[in-house]
């Protein structure tokens, strides 16, 4: 069984459409994905609909949070999306997604780069504008060459000259808020230096202590040091350890099921969900409350 627990679609910064991302995912051979698009559920519907035989959906979602002053995403799972607390912290996140990507175009304008906040907003099928439809939108206008060139002190790496701030939740409060919501969390590549998403094992262990599920281990920009050391605190900390592509469609090279988890890990991040939420099988709709074994 291949089992992909972490994509996006373009209702965040993905470039296909949630249908099209579970069609190619079941052509890749992927039997159970999640899709975890940033800070939004709104590709749930669409994906749940037009989801292939043989393809279980697990709806998710990747959240923003911030740690020691430097971004940190956590993957949640099998939610409630309608819990009210939760539901108004990811309403927070996309509304200053949107006044922070709004800033960092003006900042690219006074540097002389020519791209627009109406082009951005083109890019960005839904509220979760984020930077790399920014990246695009230079790309288009001849800024940079490529989305690695946007992201750098230059431009709009964390630091650079036309980055901005935006709000984040706290990872601890995150991974309550999900608990809360009937799911479980799982912390996304921790250990990916590319983007700076680097975290110690004192951090990881703290927020073990706060309820979280799993680690993201199997992950593209993760090498094989890497993945052992995390292999090994998920053994010690008794987590689940993930595998995902964290695809982004034509961003990443469409690599759906290039990296995936063990179905024992799978089985133990949905026994830590309360069932809320189901999977969902090839139905095309969710069942609240049906349990996390349901397909």
């Amino acid at each position: 069984m291949r089992i992909d627990l972490h994509c996006h679609s373009d209702v965040s910064d993905g470039t296909r459409p949630p249908a099209e991302v579970v069609r190619r995912a079941r052509a890749n051979g992927v039997d159970v994905l999640a899709l975890t698009d940033h800070d939004t559920v709104a590709g749930w519907g669409e994906a749940a609909a037009a989801l292939p035989d043989g393809l279980t959906l697990v709806p998710g979602v990747e959240l923003s949070c911030k740690h020691g002053g430097r971004s940190l995403h956590m993957l949640g799972y099998l939610f409630d999306p309608s819990e009210p607390v939760l539901a108004a912290e990811l309403a927070r996140i996309r509304d200053d997604r949107v006044i922070r990507a709004r800033t960092m175009v003006d900042k690219l304008r006074e540097l002389g780069a020519d791209v627009t906040w109406e082009r951005v907003r083109e890019l960005a099928r839904g509220e979760a504008v984020g930077r790399p439809h920014i990246a695009r939108a230079m790309i288009e206008a001849g800024v940079v060459a490529t989305p690695d060139e946007a992201f750098t002190a230059d431009w709009i790496a964390e630091g650079g000259r036309a980055h901005a701030d935006r709000y984040a939740l706290d990872p601890e409060r995150a991974i309550r808020l999900v608990r809360a919501a009937g799911g479980a969390c799982v912390l996304a590549h921790p250990r990916t230096r590319r983007g700076g998403y680097v975290f110690s094992d004192e951090v990881i262990a703290a927020l073990a202590g706060a309820g979280l599920a799993g680690i993201e281990v199997d992950h593209p920009d993760q090498d094989a040091g890497e993945r052992a050391a995390l292999r090994a605190l998920a053994r010690d900390l008794g987590l689940a350890a993930t595998g995902s592509s964290d695809d982004h469609g034509a961003l990443t090279g469409d690599r759906l099921g290039a990296e995936t988890t063990a179905p024992g890990a799978f089985a133990a991040l949905a026994a830590a969900a309360s069932g809320a939420v189901a999977p969902i099988g090839g139905t095309g709709a969710m069942r609240p409350g049906a349990g996390p074994e349901a397909r």
